[in-house]
């Protein structure tokens, strides 16, 4: 069952590719508003103890999961383990993530779609920057230009499905390999330019304050299932992406090395991403708490009473559309991937399906889901909503736990033996992860996953 298929050139384009996979608008859109809403430094601290002991460790699971067959996230789960064939019915586990994967496209590309029309009006003078505004003018900007026209963003994120569709096309080796190649350095180049600029204001002390001081008070259920949903998300878990990519990786690659490396890398970018927010909103007296309208609806304001407000804006922007970039096309690939090898679709013609159905079937109703649309809902949430809510407390949470579970009580000692190809760590270590994800992690996972169920569909 095992295929031939290209390899990644070398592990630091790997771990950019992933890096670029796990950062997104998870690390500079969803991590500050959620920092924001949870009281600030008690958020940082538990989200950075559950990157170690929850991310990182399913970061190699589904890394063993994806390199084991060197095939799509739904075969994955499939041919023999120990001897036996795997039963059937743990696909369902692969087509869980794949339907992860789609609920998040459905939603994340019209974000993409919202960024463009941003940097479109910057530009041109349609939302002007150049001094300094108040919060109604970028509350009405918001209102009237992405809530209430459907058309123009409409065609914004046509317009960042198609630059996705160029890179696809490249193959899924050669076109995500040399976009994170290019692209990583040069959004690490302006997140450190925007720090540099926040925290040299003169209110950023009291901004740092609060993003790094914890409140052990703010410490509650919601904060925990907060982070899980959020450590889920940014490092690409329980949808397919981490199975995917490993795929790709020669059996020699020492896994628990780039695992480690990437939750790491993952962690420091989202915490580097909160300064380059935090110290201008407290500099200019603006809520930290205003939820996920935050970047689009605060920091114009801070940037308008910036020098060269509308050249910071842009290149802020322009970091939120690279970061967009990086993370939806391994998204896309995942799925792109099934079609090619169990289907035997054409790259092309898969690619080409892909992106439709997910723009007619998921786009279009996120974009209109605020007006057009608004009167629909599912679970008392509309659609954009109830998309980012099924794929993130069902969808992700459930895949990740399943695939725990399938490393811990099917793989067994062949999981074992996938991570010992490549490493010059000891079995002890081994040992230790791999109790650790057949006990420890699915307990964990449970719970969590309960509470949030309840927050969010049935209380």
């Amino acid at each position: 069952m095992i295929v031939n298929r290209q390899t990644w050139s070398s592990r630091l384009t790997y771990i950019l590719a992933v890096a670029g996979a796990t950062i997104g608008f998870g690390a500079t859109w969803r991590f500050p508003y959620l920092v924001g809403q949870n009281g600030g430094g008690a958020y940082v601290l538990i989200f950075c103890i559950a990157m170690i002991v929850i991310g990182i460790p399913m970061i190699l699971a589904e890394n063993a999961i994806g390199r084991r067959l060197h095939i799509n996230s739904v075969d994955a789960f499939g041919g023999y383990a120990n001897g036996k064939k795997v039963n059937p019915l743990w696909k369902i586990v692969g087509w869980m993530g794949i339907c992860g994967a789609f609920g998040i496209m459905a939603y994340y590309m019209v974000i993409g779609g919202w960024v463009l029309d941003y940097i479109y009006n910057i530009i041109v003078g349609g939302f002007d920057i150049s001094q300094p505004i108040s919060a109604a003018v970028t509350a009405e900007f918001y209102e009237t230009n992405i809530i209430n026209s459907p058309l123009a963003i409409a065609i914004m994120t046509a317009i960042f499905v198609l630059i996705n569709y160029i890179i696809l096309v490249k193959g899924a080796v050669d076109g995500i390999e040399k976009a994170a190649k290019y692209l990583m350095p040069l959004l690490f180049i302006l997140m450190l330019a925007m720090v540099a600029r926040n925290i040299t204001l003169d209110g950023a002390i009291e901004g740092i304050k609060f993003y790094l001081t914890p409140d052990f008070s703010k410490i509650t259920m919601k904060l925990f299932i907060d982070v899980l949903g959020q450590v889920f998300f940014a490092l690409s878990l329980g949808f397919g992406v981490m199975i995917t990519l490993s795929s790709f990786l020669r059996k020699d690659e020492d896994l628990i090395k780039t695992s480690v490396i990437t939750g790491i890398v993952n962690t420091v970018i989202a915490v580097v991403a909160g300064f380059m927010i935090f110290p201008s909103l407290f500099t200019f007296g603006i809520s930290p708490d205003s939820g996920p309208s935050l970047v689009f609806k605060s920091l114009p304001i801070v940037f308008s009473n910036m020098f060269a407000g509308q050249i910071m804006a842009i290149a802020f922007f322009g970091l939120l559309m690279i970061a967009a970039l990086t993370t939806s096309l391994p998204i896309y690939e995942v799925i792109i991937t099934v079609l090619e090898e169990k289907f035997k679709i054409k790259r092309h013609n898969a690619i080409v399906l892909v992106l439709s159905v997910i723009f007619v079937v998921g786009n279009i109703p996120s974009l209109m889901a605020t007006n057009i649309l608004s009167d629909i809902t599912i679970f008392g949430k509309n659609i954009f909503d109830a998309y980012d809510a099924i794929s993130a407390t069902i969808f992700f949470v459930l895949t990740s736990l399943f695939c725990a579970l399938f490393v811990g009580w099917v793989l067994k000692d062949e999981a074992k033996a996938e991570i010992m190809y490549g490493t010059k760590s000891s079995k002890t270590i081994v040992n230790m992860w791999f109790y650790y994800v057949k006990f420890v992690i699915p307990f964990i996972i449970l719970v969590v996953f309960i509470s949030s169920f309840y927050d969010n569909f049935l209380k």
